[in-house]
């Protein structure tokens, strides 16, 4: 039975091939943009599972209360972790990780610039169940200058042979033996490191202190542990270790240091949730974000009922050509249950023949669908068995969901009233549906087209708003300290270079998310409370920073070698002023205290800038002078002749040094890699609504065919009657101008809602203008008058004579 319906199924597809073509088409563009936006969903949720302790895992994260404001640290200080698991028997073990800079290994005459290293406990690889290929993984990190590398690192120095027992000689200074083999950091991980070196390779990992950040710590939790529980016993490790040293900090007495018990508060967030709910400015790597996976799940929705849409409405519209079928069949005995079945069946297998199509649309845009999400999928992966059910039954279900209302209304139809030809009668009222359904499709279209626009507006936004600094022409030289004493030396002969217009040697770079940073408080509220202790974020800093960078100053003065007293003075920036409560006060020459008893006299206010991304408010920032400080060396250059610039400053770099080969990177790149992860959405959903929109108007194209072949006899008549060309074009088009109104009318609302709602996430927003509507109303209108007057334009211009004929 199953066999004839498909035989039957496949000569009624043969047999009308503009319908089917349509169909199998927009259904093959839905189903492969679904399979590749469901892949890229399901590889974001299925961040951190790869531990065979996924659920048990935890990160603590400090939660700072500065001023009425929560600043969250997904970093603690070195002793909290070990901390807690000693007092709460509920924690079964921690582990520490902190990243490395970037650092010069050597091996032999092989020398290379890595990056992506941190320093780990010995147990971090067992935790995260990342197993060793080589070495043993109880043994690997125990020991002083142990470090752990992948194979890929591995055969970049030691060729094919064994890594382990071999030495790497780091900067030049310390070897390194190689304890082990990592295949790779699995690539759905919050982390993502090369090289791990063992944690009693530093002696500062065993300090004993709790109030400050600089570790990412995790903790395995007892199964079935009650968290919320867990983190209410926090608080008394808080007045145990960190009141101490507040007291001791701030020299202040105890009853004033235990104000600041509310301040200091200590979660867990479960490491399975810190790729799409974590965003913090101290990420170990930019994270995604839960809002994403919803937008892209709508989208999915979207385009999947768009093809089903088309189907639905391509069925109904050519009910006509299908009614007198329908009818002899239910004369010769067909109930309306086997009818069902065979449209069924129909619908089915025009699924599966844009199924195989669907594989070649993936074959095809798979290497661009992996440069744009990150991803590194093979086609294979989509062969595989459980990818092939998955896609499979996905592919029936579209068949069915799409066919199953033309199958029953196709089957509703009347013996006797479709053999004296009453079809036109159904259909007229079916229209309204039909008319809903375009309506529908259009207005999904303008949302797409709005949400597009506004992404992009905001992300042009971030990436060339005014900064509060110029990062144009700005050359960036990492590793400073491979000069040695000869940084200065260095500085001074860039400096006389005409084509160069100042240098400076600082640590802190805005753009970088790798900031270091202090608690401060005023100290002209010593006396008064704890409570007036900030968080903020260090730079430091040569004399020439300032000018280099372009920044402005507001008050007060700039670092001068003139004064002896710079050591011990700091410039802030005006959301420093904010948080320590000097806003209506004379800011200058008044002093803060930072964590240790240091005091620093502010000399000068430097405008705010943007040293962080856009996303985020600028927090406070104190720069210290540090005129030999290592860091980065940055060249502001007058001249749009790059490569020759370049050339000059290299040979000055290897004319001084011989540890470390040059490398350099741009101010402004730097900048645009801050969002890379919203301009990687961005193109994804961009393309994918191109692809939705596409889909859509694949079914108004059809629809109008359609309507043109329906009305046949009642163009050539108006023809013959005197109608002209632009008349007959209107005739057919004027129905659809009117949905793409009303479209209209539902969009709007719903994207600027929508829109706005994703606007809240970012600190500094455009706002929605009304034109942005406009256009793509406009847009819509465009696109849907070419797709209608392709087919408009070839029923107008058709020979009288024949369309009567034909009828």
């Amino acid at each position: 039975m199953f066999r004839n319906y498909f035989k039957i199924a496949w000569r009624s597809i043969f047999k009308r091939k503009i319908f089917s073509f349509i169909n199998i088409f927009g259904l093959a563009l839905s189903i492969a943009s679904c399979v590749l936006i469901c892949t890229y969903i399901y590889n974001e949720l299925n961040y951190d599972t790869y531990s065979a302790n996924s659920d048990e895992l935890y990160r603590v994260e400090l939660h700072l209360k500065d001023n009425g404001s929560i600043t969250v640290f997904p970093n603690i200080d070195v002793a909290v972790g070990n901390g807690l698991k000693k007092a709460f028997p509920e924690i079964l073990a921690s582990s520490r990780l902190s990243p490395l800079p970037d650092v010069y290994l050597k091996n032999g005459s092989e020398q290379f610039k890595e990056q992506n290293l941190a320093t780990v406990d010995s147990n971090f690889l067992k935790l995260f169940s990342i197993p060793l290929i080589e070495g043993n993984i109880n043994k690997a990190l125990v020991e002083p200058n142990s470090i752990v590398i992948s194979k890929k690192i591995g055969k970049k120095y030691f060729g094919n042979q064994s890594a382990v027992g071999k030495t790497l000689e780091l900067s030049g200074k310390k070897s390194l033996l190689v304890t082990g083999v990592i295949d790779k950091v699995p690539e759905n991980s919050h982390f993502n490191y090369n090289i791990f070196l063992s944690t009693s390779t530093f002696p500062y990992s065993k300090g004993d202190t709790w109030s400050n950040i600089g570790w990412t710590t995790y903790l395995l939790l007892n199964k079935n542990t009650d968290v919320a529980k867990l983190e209410s016993k926090f608080p008394d490790l808080v007045a145990e270790h960190i009141v101490p040293e507040i007291q001791k900090d701030m020299n202040i007495n105890l009853s004033q240091a235990r104000e600041s018990l509310n301040k200091f508060q200590f979660l867990l967030r479960p490491v399975k949730t810190i790729h799409l709910y974590s965003h913090t400015k101290y990420e170990l790597q930019p994270n995604g974000h839960i809002q994403y996976i919803y937008i892209f799940s709508a989208l999915v929705i979207f385009i999947l009922a768009l093809a089903c849409v088309n189907f639905t409405n391509l069925s109904t519209a050519s009910a006509a050509q299908r009614s007198t079928e329908v009818g002899i069949r239910k004369v010769l005995g067909s109930n309306r249950k086997p009818l069902i079945f065979r449209f069924l069946s129909e619908s089915i297998l025009i699924a599966l023949f844009a199924m195989i199509l669907a594989f070649a649309i993936i074959y095809l845009a798979l290497p661009w669908f992996n440069q744009i999400s990150g991803e590194n999928r093979t086609f294979w992966f989509f062969l595989q068995p459980l990818s092939l059910l998955a896609i499979l039954g996905f592919t029936i279900f579209v068949g069915l969901l799409a066919g199953v209302y033309p199958a029953f209304f196709l089957s509703s139809f009347k013996t006797i009233k479709t053999l004296k030809g009453g079809t036109n009668e159904i259909l007229r009222n079916k229209g309204f549906l039909r008319n809903g359904l375009v309506v529908f499709q259009f207005s999904v279209s303008m949302i797409l087209i709005i949400a597009t626009m506004i992404a992009y507006q905001q992300l042009n936004y971030m990436q060339n708003k005014q900064l509060g600094y110029n990062k144009e022409q700005v050359v960036l030289i990492p590793d400073s300290y491979l000069l040695g004493n000869q940084q200065q030396t260095f500085k001074q002969k860039l400096l006389n270079n005409s084509q160069i217009s100042n240098v400076s040697i600082a640590s802190g770079i805005p753009s970088d998310p790798n900031l270091s940073g202090s608690q401060v408080y005023p100290k002209s509220n010593q006396e008064q409370e704890a409570n007036s202790e900030i968080h903020i974020n260090i730079y430091n800093i040569d004399d020439s920073y300032i000018p280099t960078m372009g920044m402005t100053m507001l008050k007060g003065r700039n670092f001068s070698k003139e004064f002896v007293s710079d050591s011990t003075a700091v410039i802030i920036n005006e959301a420093a002023v904010k948080a320590l409560g000097w806003q209506n006060e004379n800011v200058i020459d008044k002093s803060i205290v930072k964590s240790g008893g240091y005091i620093y006299n502010v000399i000068g206010i430097v405008k705010d800038f943007q040293y962080n991304s856009a996303k985020e408010n600028i927090a406070p920032l104190m720069m210290r002078l540090n005129p030999f400080s290592s860091g980065t060396i940055i060249v502001k250059i007058n001249t749009v002749e790059t490569k020759a610039i370049l050339s000059s400053i290299q040979t000055e770099w290897e004319l001084l040094n011989n540890q470390g080969a040059f490398s350099y990177t741009f101010l402004d790149k730097n900048y645009d890699r801050l969002y890379r992860s919203e301009e990687r959405n961005g193109q994804l959903f961009s393309v994918f609504a191109l692809l939705a929109i596409i889909i859509a108007n694949i079914g108004l194209f059809g629809l109008v065919a359609f309507a043109a072949v329906q009305r046949t006899k009642e163009i050539g008549v108006r023809k013959v009657l005197g109608s002209s060309v632009p008349g007959i074009i209107l005739l057919l088009t004027k129905d659809f101008i009117k949905l793409i109104g009303i479209a209209a009318l539902f969009a709007v609302p719903i994207a600027w809602y929508v829109m706005r709602l994703w606007l809240e996430n970012f600190a500094f927003r455009i706002d929605i203008k009304w034109w942005v509507f406009l256009i793509a109303g406009i847009t819509s209108m465009v696109i849907a008058l070419i797709t209608v007057s392709s087919q408009a334009i070839k029923a107008a211009i058709q020979n009288p004579v024949k369309s009567l004929r034909t009828e």
